[in-house]
């Protein structure tokens, strides 16, 4: 009996068909794993972000509330410093026209509020000087945070993507999440680390 051709054609045919269902399957497999692994790295490390970024919008709260404070004693201090000269002024007017034997009393007094008004201007200063640090304290953790804000972004962005990948099996879909991948761990290294990297005209958009 001769043997039949086409089941040998067949036979390879449904060889070649299993061979490459098994590739489709172990390349969508590695695809995959190549997917989640990167998304749990990137879901750890945004969570090492969060608790920096957490720990910086805490200063920054801490600093404003302390230039809030040093301008208002700021002020208030100021306010005293002009009523103790306004004091001293009319004083001296009073002693002008005072009768002798009440000029060392006006004296007395003019010194007393000299020394009150110079000793509100020292303080003055040293108000001004800390609002001033507190605000510079502020400015450099803003810095910062606005790094995290980055990164936070673009990892999200990141991340949805990979989620699509996984969804469409698109290779080329993973190559595009690792750009927005590389770009957000480079801001929240930044702000790990304090580096000066910060994209002034991407953060005044997104603010």
């Amino acid at each position: 009996m001769d043997p039949d051709l086409m089941q040998f054609v067949e036979e390879g045919k449904d060889k070649k068909d299993i061979s490459e269902a098994n590739e489709t399957k172990n390349s969508k497999a590695h695809l995959n794993t190549l997917v989640a692994i990167s998304v749990a790295l990137l879901a750890t490390f945004m969570g090492i972000c969060k608790v920096k970024d957490d720990n910086i919008v805490q200063a920054m709260q801490q600093a404003q509330a302390d230039k809030i404070d040093n301008y208002s004693w700021y002020q208030a201090r100021n306010i005293r410093e002009e009523v103790a000269r306004a004091t001293v002024a009319q004083l001296t007017a009073q002693a002008a026209s005072g009768p002798p034997q009440a000029q060392a009393v006006y004296q007395e007094q003019i010194k007393t509020f000299q020394a009150l008004a110079q000793e509100e201007a020292d303080k003055k200063k040293i108000q001004r000087a800390d609002a001033d640090k507190a605000d510079k304290t502020y400015n450099e953790l803003n810095y910062h945070d606005d790094q995290f804000d980055l990164s936070d972004a673009m990892l999200a962005l990141a991340i949805s993507l990979l989620a699509m990948t996984a969804l469409t099996q698109k290779r080329w879909l993973f190559v595009i999440a690792m750009f927005p991948t590389v770009f957000g761990v480079l801001m929240g290294l930044a702000g790990l680390l304090a580096w000066k990297i910060h994209p002034d005209s991407l953060t005044r958009l997104l603010s």
